[in-house]
C-alpha cells in the first residue's frame, strides 16, 4: 500500500470530533501508548503460542507512563477473585485518568469462547458443540449471558468467536471452531456476535482468513488455498458478521497464505475488511504475530520492520504486548522511514472504539462487590445447549437406557470434569498450571449424574485406560466388570489442552484420527464380552470410529458429544436416559480415516467417492446426521418452476413425526448447481431449522432462500448467480435425499456484491390435526 493510499484513508475516517481533537493533542509515545497491550500477570505459563519466548522485560509503571491501550487478560491469566480483581481495576483505570497526561482509561479483553475465561466463571459449551446444535437463537442468549458478566467486571472486548471454517480435523483448534459449513459457521457465529455486543461488550472475530485451512491440519503451517476457494468458502461467515451483526474488532490470521502472511497482507485486512465491507471497526493481531513477521515468517529484518509492515497492512493494535509497536515502530516513525499518518489511522479507530464503549466518560467509581459468573441463567442456557448438542450416530435400541440394575461405567472420562470443557476453558487452558487450585464452580462429572439419575443401579466405575499413553493394565478389569453387568457405558475421547499438553487444542494437532492412546483397545475388548455396549465420544474433534458404528463389533449404540461444558455431564445422562432426546446433528463430516483429509461435504464430483480412483473419502456419517429417540418423514418439497436469478426460492416441506415420542427434527435445506462456469459441489446447505413435534404432529416449514446463497465467484472472480437447474432436497443429512425438487434459474447472470441478502428465513406453520 502506498503513503498516499493511507493519507487518503485516514483524511476521511468516520471519527468524531472529540476523537479528531486528542489525537491532534497526542505525542508520538502517547499514540503508540494506545496501540499496545500490557499482560500485567504474565508469568512461566504457556497460554499464547511462543509466550515464554517472547515474554516481556517491561516494568508496567513505565508501560503505561504515556497511556495504555489495552490491559491483556487481568481476570484471564491466573485465577484470580473476581471481586478482588475488579476493586484493584477500576483503581487502575483512576490511576490512568489522573496520572497520565491526556486521562484515557485502557480497554481491557478477555477470552471468552466457551464463556468468560476467568476463575468462577461459567463454562459452556465448546464451538463444535453450538454447530451441532444448529440454534443460532440460543447462542445469541449465551453471548448476552457471556457479555453481561464481562461487562460487569469491567471488560470491554471478547476474543470470539471463532469464525475458522474446519477443512481439516486433525488440526488441533478444530474444537474451535463451528462447523466445516460457512453458512452454519456464519449465522452461529453472528448470533454470538450480536448478543455479546449486545451486552456491551465488542467481539473479536477470529482468525481472520484463511488459518484453519493449514497445510495437513498443522498450526501456523503454510496455507495453500486458491482464490476461489478464499473467496466461496474461507471469507463469507466474516463478511456476514461484518455486514449484518456490525462487529467491531477482528483479529489477523496467524497464517500465510501462498506465501504472504496475513499480518502484513493489506488486501486482506484494508482491501477486504474496510474498502469492500464497510467494516469500521478495530483490527488486533493475535498473540505476538506481529513480531512473528521477523521471528517465524521471516519477512521482516527486525521488530521496527515487522511493526511497519503490519501497521501498513492494517493492524491497528499489538496484543499481548508492545514488542514492535512502541520503540521500534517509534525510531522508524522519527527517521522518516514509517509515515506518522499510519500510527494516526490507527489511533483514530483506538480512540473511536473507546468512545463508544463510554470508556472517555466513565467515573470507575464503584467497584462491583459482588458479583456471580456462574448464576442460574448460565447454567439453564449451558444445559439446553450442552442438551441440543449431543448427536447420537447409532442406536440398536439400547438406548434410552431403561432401568439396568448394573451398570458398568468405563473409560477415563466418565469420572473427568476436565473432559468436559474445550482448550479455552479456564479450567484447561489456564488452571492446568495451578494444581490444587478448585474449579470454582460446579461441573458434576457423568459418572456423579449417573448415580443420581439411578440411584438404585449397581454402578461400577472402571477407568479402563488414561486418554494418552499405551498402559493396559486397566483393560482387564474394565472387561470383567462389564461382564459382570447389565449394560457397559464407555466414555472415551480427548483431553483438552495446548501445546503438546492434552489431545486437542491449539498446537494439539494430530496425524492419525484414532481415538488417542490405547482407548480403541479398550472399547474393542468391553464390546467383545456381549454385554450391551453404550460409547459415549467426549471430544474436541470427530475422530475415525466407523469400527465401533457398523458391521460385526459395533457397539449397540454410540453417542458424539462435543465438549459440553459445566452441564455436560447432567446433559448427556439426560440423553442416555431418555429423559430429553437427542436433537444434535454433525457440523463436521465424522471421517473415514486420517488419510481421506482433508475432506468437506463442499466437494465437487470428483472430490468425492468415484469410478477413477481406487480410495474412498466417503465419511462414516455425513455432515448434518444425527439420530433420535423417534422418526421423522419430510415430504411434498414444494418450489417454483422457475426464478430470476436475482430473486428467492421459496421452497416449502412437509415434515411429520412419525415415532411415539416427541421429537426435535433439524429440517435441512441442500441445493446443487447442476450445471456451472466452474465446479460446484454435489450438496450445499440453503437453510435449515429445529422443529419440535410432538407424536403425529405434523408442520410445513417454508424457506426463502436469497438466490445469493447459490451465488459463486465466477472464471473473472465475480460473484454471480448463475442461469440454470438447480436440483433441492431435504433428509436427514446432506446425503439423504428425502423429499426431492428442481427450480430453474432464469435470466442473465446476476452479479451481486457484500449488500446481497446473506441468510434464509424459516417460517413454520403448524398442523395439529
Amino acid at each position: 500500500m502506498s503513503v498516499e493510499h493511507v493519507e487518503i484513508a485516514i483524511a476521511t475516517p468516520e471519527a468524531s470530533s472529540r476523537v479528531l481533537e486528542l489525537l491532534s493533542q497526542m505525542t508520538l509515545e502517547e499514540k503508540l501508548a494506545q496501540l499496545v497491550g500490557f499482560w500485567v500477570d504474565q508469568g512461566d505459563e504457556v497460554v499464547a503460542p511462543m509466550a515464554g519466548e517472547m515474554a516481556s522485560s517491561t516494568r508496567y509503571e513505565d508501560a503505561t507512563v504515556h497511556g495504555l491501550g489495552h490491559l491483556t487478560r487481568v481476570y484471564g491469566t491466573r485465577p484470580v477473585d473476581p471481586v478482588e480483581r475488579a476493586s484493584w481495576l477500576w483503581s487502575e483505570q483512576r490511576r490512568l485518568q489522573t496520572e497520565t497526561r491526556l486521562g484515557i482509561p485502557a480497554l481491557v479483553h478477555e477470552e471468552c469462547l466457551t464463556g468468560l475465561a476467568a476463575w468462577k466463571a461459567a463454562t459452556f459449551p465448546t464451538p463444535l458443540a453450538w454447530g451441532a446444535a444448529f440454534d443460532p437463537q440460543l447462542v445469541e442468549r449465551m453471548g448476552h449471558a457471556i457479555g453481561r458478566s464481562m461487562r460487569e467486571l469491567g471488560v470491554h472486548q471478547g476474543l470470539a468467536p471463532v469464525l475458522d471454517v474446519i477443512r481439516d480435523p486433525r488440526w488441533g483448534r478444530v474444537d474451535e471452531c463451528i462447523a466445516e459449513d460457512p453458512y452454519v459457521v456464519g449465522t452461529i457465529g453472528t448470533a454470538y456476535v450480536r448478543g455479546l455486543q449486545d451486552a456491551g461488550v465488542h467481539a473479536t472475530l477470529k482468525h481472520f482468513v484463511g488459518y484453519s485451512a493449514s497445510q495437513a491440519g498443522r498450526n501456523h503451517a503454510p496455507v495453500h488455498v486458491g482464490r476461489r476457494e478464499l473467496e466461496d468458502v474461507l471469507l463469507p461467515p466474516f463478511e456476514m458478521a461484518v455486514r449484518t451483526a456490525g462487529v467491531r474488532s477482528v483479529m489477523n490470521s496467524y497464517a500465510e497464505i501462498d506465501g504472504v502472511p496475513v499480518a502484513a497482507t493489506a488486501e486482506y485486512l484494508t482491501g477486504i475488511l474496510h474498502d469492500r465491507w464497510g467494516f469500521d471497526g478495530v483490527v488486533v493481531s493475535d498473540y505476538f504475530s506481529v513480531a512473528f513477521l521477523e521471528t517465524m515468517h521471516a519477512v521482516a529484518t527486525d521488530r521496527g520492520h515487522a511493526a511497519h509492515l503490519a501497521l501498513e497492512a492494517g493492524i491497528d493494535v499489538e496484543l499481548p504486548g508492545g514488542d514492535a509497536y512502541l520503540e521500534p515502530l517509534a525510531q522508524r516513525v522519527r527517521d522518516g522511514r514509517t509515515p506518522e499518518s499510519l500510527v494516526d489511522r490507527a489511533v483514530a479507530r483506538v480512540l473511536a472504539q473507546k468512545e463508544q464503549l463510554g470508556l472517555l466518560d466513565a467515573t470507575f467509581d464503584s467497584p462491583p462487590a459482588s458479583i456471580d459468573l456462574d448464576d442460574d441463567e448460565h447454567r439453564e442456557i449451558a444445559r439446553e445447549l450442552a442438551e441440543k448438542s449431543i448427536v447420537l450416530l447409532s442406536n440398536d435400541s439400547t438406548l434410552p437406557l431403561g432401568a439396568p440394575a448394573s451398570i458398568a461405567l468405563i473409560g477415563p472420562n466418565a469420572g473427568s470434569a476436565e473432559a468436559l470443557m474445550g482448550c479455552y476453558s479456564f479450567a484447561n487452558h489456564v488452571l492446568a498450571h495451578h494444581p490444587g487450585v478448585p474449579l470454582g464452580f460446579e461441573i458434576p462429572t457423568v459418572a456423579e449424574e449417573m448415580r443420581a439419575r439411578y440411584p438404585d443401579a449397581r454402578i461400577a466405575l472402571q477407568e479402563g485406560c488414561a486418554v494418552e499413553g499405551d498402559d493396559r493394565s486397566g483393560i482387564a478389569a474394565a472387561v470383567e466388570s462389564a461382564r459382570s453387568s447389565d449394560v457397559a457405558i464407555l466414555v472415551v475421547g480427548d483431553r483438552a489442552g495446548l501445546f503438546g499438553r492434552g489431545t486437542v487444542g491449539e498446537g494439539n494437532d494430530v496425524e492419525s484420527l484414532e481415538l488417542p492412546g490405547v482407548q480403541r483397545e479398550l472399547v474393542e475388548a468391553v464390546i467383545a464380552t456381549g454385554t450391551p455396549v453404550i460409547v459415549v465420544v467426549l471430544s474436541g474433534r470427530p475422530y475415525a470410529i466407523g469400527w465401533a458404528l457398523d458391521g460385526e463389533g459395533a457397539a449397540a449404540a454410540v453417542v458424539q458429544s462435543f465438549f459440553p461444558g459445566e452441564e455436560g455431564g447432567r446433559a448427556l445422562v439426560s440423553v442416555l436416559s431418555g429423559d430429553s432426546d437427542p436433537s444434535g446433528h454433525l457440523p463436521v463430516s465424522l471421517p473415514r480415516s486420517a488419510g481421506a483429509q482433508p475432506f468437506s461435504y463442499l466437494h465437487p464430483l470428483l472430490g468425492g467417492p468415484n469410478e477413477v480412483t481406487s480410495s474412498d473419502s466417503t465419511p462414516v456419517r455425513p455432515f448434518g446426521f444425527g439420530l433420535g429417540y423417534t422418526t421423522f418423514d419430510r415430504t411434498e418439497l414444494r418450489v417454483e418452476e422457475s426464478v430470476p436469478t436475482d430473486g428467492v426460492i421459496r421452497a416449502s416441506v412437509l415434515v411429520r413425526n412419525t415415532g411415539h415420542r416427541a421429537g426435535s427434527d433439524l429440517v435441512q435445506l441442500y441445493g446443487h448447481d447442476v450445471v456451472a462456469s466452474v465446479t460446484r459441489p454435489v450438496a450445499q446447505l440453503l437453510g435449515y431449522a429445529r422443529l419440535d413435534l410432538e407424536p403425529g404432529e405434523q408442520a410445513r416449514v417454508v424457506f426463502e432462500v436469497p438466490s445469493a446463497r447459490l451465488g459463486f465467484s465466477n472464471r473473472d472472480f465475480v460473484r454471480v448467480v448463475e442461469p440454470g437447474d438447480v436440483e433441492l432436497w431435504v433428509g436427514g443429512s446432506c446425503a439423504e435425499k428425502q423429499a426431492t425438487a428442481t427450480v430453474r434459474l432464469t435470466g442473465g447472470d446476476y452479479l451481486f456484491g457484500s449488500d446481497a441478502p446473506a441468510v434464509s428465513a424459516v417460517t413454520i406453520a403448524r398442523d395439529r390435526s
